[in-house]
């Protein structure tokens, strides 16, 4: 997609707390690396507090759940940059799932890096580095049936 043209996108229909949201990325990233699951499947993301699902075969244990809080802090104080780009469908590199994208998303994608340490399609809200989000804490977390639940929340600069 060349830089001049305007994007067309589908209507983005909620309004993030940017700094939880962008913590978001990174613990999915996390997870991801952490347990070789998908991103989360279910997630509500509010300034208070916020929730992430993952399907998990078994509970993390308690020194886990303390490294994943480790390694989402460590990627914040890092300072990464949090960018942006429009690309098209075809442009989409094949290790992003575009498997949760509404049927009726548009062909133009925007992408998000959080520095080099993830990227996915969002329409959402984000800081413009991680420093910006502050603290990240894990304030509960439950496990049933495969799934695992992260509640947290953020500490804005």
């Amino acid at each position: 997609m060349s830089e001049k043209e305007t994007p067309i996108l589908n209507e983005h229909n909620k309004q993030e707390y940017p700094p939880a949201h962008t913590a978001e990325h990174i613990l999915n990233q996390t997870m991801v690396r952490m347990f070789g699951c998908t991103r989360s499947r279910v997630n509500h993301i509010e300034r208070k507090k916020s929730k992430c699902n993952y399907d998990l075969p078994v509970c993390p244990t308690e020194e886990q759940i303390r490294q994943i809080e480790a390694e989402v802090n460590r990627i914040i104080a890092a300072d990464m940059p949090v960018t942006s780009r429009y690309v098209t469908r075809d442009e989409v590199p094949a290790s992003i799932d575009l498997s949760k994208l509404p049927t009726d998303a548009s062909d133009t994608l925007r992408l998000v890096y959080v520095g080099d340490y993830d990227v996915c399609p969002c329409l959402g809200a984000h800081v413009e580095h991680t420093s910006e989000i502050g603290s990240f804490r894990i304030s509960s977390t439950s496990y049933a049936d495969g799934n695992f639940r992260i509640v947290f929340r953020v500490a804005a600069v």
